[in-house]
């Protein structure tokens, strides 16, 4: 007699841990004699066991093994995406992320001395009192002389933008901004590409900054996360590592 069981249940069995899948186009069969044969006894769970037609459940299994040799980025296997983009996108790209900060001295020398940005292009706005700081890793020897085409310029570069709301650094009663990582959760972090994360994280120690995590530390070895002066997160990976770190997940 053939028993299916629904993949979507964690099932005890003597001497090991079986985890299926959650899809539910994934359907496993085993016997009774089998079980009792490889695992010391047989399934103790009649509620969970259903009987599958054997051609739909071939044809279950089928479906699920082409949805998976067609990669998980394709749109069938991520609801919700788009299968092609809007003509009308053709020209966009990613090009700056904003942080809020409470002391751009402070922040400057941090990603331009610890991670060796450079200042693309500031803007300041005395009535609204506050300056924004673009910083990259772009040959700044490259840009306009003039400052409104060198906005333009920066502008087509990917940019970290550093928002200072002037008064910040010498308010006693600012507490600071959130980073995301604590309730209620939002922002994480973004992420630099160093050319090795522990000689990157060695150099990060002599200078004083503070660590999340440590290349070493936790299940996920070879990458690291920092902590910029106002705690904002910043995750450490070369490309000779994250692949292999991530096969597992992919």
């Amino acid at each position: 007699m053939v028993m299916a069981i629904p993949a979507a249940r964690l099932l005890i069995i003597r001497h090991s841990r079986l985890l299926l899948s959650t899809c539910p186009l994934a359907p496993f069969a085993i016997s009774s004699a089998d079980a009792s044969s490889k695992f010391g006894h047989a399934f103790l769970a009649p509620k969970f066991i259903t009987s599958f037609n054997q051609q739909e459940q071939q044809h279950r299994l089928k479906t699920f093994a082409t949805m998976a040799s067609q990669g998980k980025e394709i749109p069938a296997n991520n609801p919700g995406l788009s299968d092609k983009p809007d003509e009308a996108t053709k020209g966009y790209f990613l090009q700056q992320t904003m942080l809020r900060v409470k002391d751009p001295k402070v922040s400057l020398h941090f990603y331009s001395r610890v991670l060796g940005m450079k200042l693309l292009k500031r803007l300041d706005f005395p009535d609204m009192k506050f300056s924004l700081y673009f910083l990259g890793y772009e040959d700044i020897d490259a840009a306009p002389a003039d400052p409104v085409e060198r906005t333009a310029w920066t502008f087509q570069k990917v940019v970290i933008e550093l928002t200072h709301n002037w008064g910040t650094e010498s308010d006693p009663d600012f507490k600071g901004y959130h980073n995301g990582n604590s309730e209620p959760r939002g922002f994480g972090h973004f992420g630099i590409t160093v050319d090795d994360t522990y000689k990157a994280c060695e150099r990060f120690a002599t200078l004083g900054v503070e660590f999340v995590k440590k290349p070493d530390d936790g299940k996920m070895k070879g990458l690291a996360f920092i902590k910029d002066p106002d705690g904002y997160w910043i995750e450490i990976f070369d490309l000779k590592r994250i692949g292999q770190i991530t096969s597992s997940a992919a």
